[in-house]
């Protein structure tokens, strides 16, 4: 198989500059296929995306006065860009589409955003927002408000060659983190040791952000002995605490860092001793995991449905979803770490059926095995739909279970 998409090589190093213009290319084609006169982002990945812009990591919804908003002008060659960070506005963007900071989330600042919207979108044009506080919307009156979601799902479906180099970065450094973590993994370890460990190896690898919690949960071996959902399952993922790992535990790891704007996404299941080997049960539900994938990857290329996608994993593993009730068989990546396309979710067959694949989609493969009593085993890979196939973007062994067969 080849490792191009539509005819063109994934890069060694993505080329930023040259991403960030095919963005806005989409962006644009998008709006005008959509009748939208312009595009107002408040979201902090929506707004990454639109602009390259980079800002300190922060929580958007307890933050929303410290982060960048984006508009996007119809016709317009780039962004512009209203942010308190102007060092994290890319190099290539004009002087003039980079503007002072604006505060939408309160009366004053809502009516900035209005008049800063106003000089350079005409009244009463039809102007797309992924989010609107009560004052912005207010202030916006004389426009036609619509939702930014059918654009923004659209151009983010299918990735660049540069945006998957990007992925495939993010997803390394986090590799190399998890490879040092790994072996300090022992009884008597906190969970939160492990977090500092990780938190301080990314950043020493060249990571720009850390994207999730890092997550190192103890499974039980039986759904009732917790942690457990209302609906009755497996409770995943739970925050990272100072709970003490101990001789025996079989722990579900998932860490998410940040690179130049792009997710990462690494899972595994590990034993608590780095000289700790699987029981027998335990190497068997690492091959039906392994049995799984590669039934997918069997199939897995431009054309393909996520429903037969789904079929072909039930199918491996006889007659039974491989996922547990409020997980799904695989999901999306890029400027946020779970994004479209998603497959086995409860939105239910008929969408599945509508969800071909295409070159430049991302997928991150993540069955469950689950065997009520014995526990389970989990891990996630990483893979893009290229033009004839796919291509892994992860890379890491399944220590100490073994081998993969693909």
């Amino acid at each position: 198989m080849t490792k191009s998409i539509d005819g063109a090589v994934l890069p060694d190093v993505p080329d930023l500059a040259r991403m960030r213009t095919e963005r806005h290319a989409r962006l644009q084609a998008q709006m005008s296929s959509s009748g939208v006169d312009a595009l107002l982002l408040l979201g902090t990945n929506p707004v990454a995306y639109a602009t390259g812009a980079e800002a300190p990591g922060a929580d958007s919804g307890r933050a929303g006065l410290l982060r960048p908003v984006a508009l996007v002008v119809g016709g317009d060659p780039q962004a512009h860009l209203f942010t308190p960070y102007p060092d994290g506005a890319p190099a290539e963007l004009a002087e003039d589409h980079l503007h002072p900071a604006i505060y939408p989330e309160l009366p004053d600042g809502a009516a900035a955003a209005a008049a800063a919207v106003s000089e350079l979108v005409p009244s009463g044009s039809r102007l797309a927002v992924d989010e609107l506080p009560h004052p912005l919307a207010a202030a916006l009156g004389s426009y036609e408000i619509t939702g930014a979601s059918g654009l923004l799902g659209p151009a983010r479906l299918v990735k660049t060659p540069d945006e998957l180099a990007c992925i495939r970065t993010a997803q390394h450094i986090n590799e190399l983190a998890m490879a040092r973590v790994q072996p300090q993994l022992r009884p008597g370890v906190r969970q939160n040791d492990l977090s500092a460990w990780f938190l301080e190896a990314i950043f020493d690898l060249g990571a720009t952000g850390n994207g999730i919690d890092p997550i190192w949960q103890v499974m039980p071996d039986r759904l009732a002995d917790g942690p457990w959902t209302t609906h009755g399952d497996v409770a995943f993922p739970t925050a990272s605490t100072d709970r003490i790992l101990r001789a025996g535990d079989v722990v579900w790891v998932d860490t998410g860092i940040d690179w130049h704007g792009y997710a990462s996404d690494f899972g595994r299941t590990w034993l608590v001793d780095p000289l700790a080997a699987p029981t027998g049960r335990q190497a068997g539900q690492f091959r039906r995991w392994d049995e799984v994938v590669a039934a997918v990857l069997d199939i897995l290329k431009p054309g393909v449905t996520a429903l037969e996608l789904g079929r072909a994993a039930i199918e491996a593993n006889g007659g039974t979803r491989p996922w547990v009730e409020h997980f799904y068989l695989a999901h999306g990546l890029g400027t946020e770490s779970a994004e479209m396309p998603m497959i086995g979710t409860d939105l239910g067959d008929a969408f599945d059926d509508r969800l071909v694949m295409a070159p430049g989609m991302v997928l991150v493969l993540e069955p469950v095995i689950w065997d009520e009593g014995e526990g389970g085993y989990r891990s996630e890979d990483i893979f893009a739909v290229t033009d004839d196939g796919w291509v892994a973007l992860s890379d890491h062994p399944y220590d100490p279970y073994g081998s993969r067969s693909w």
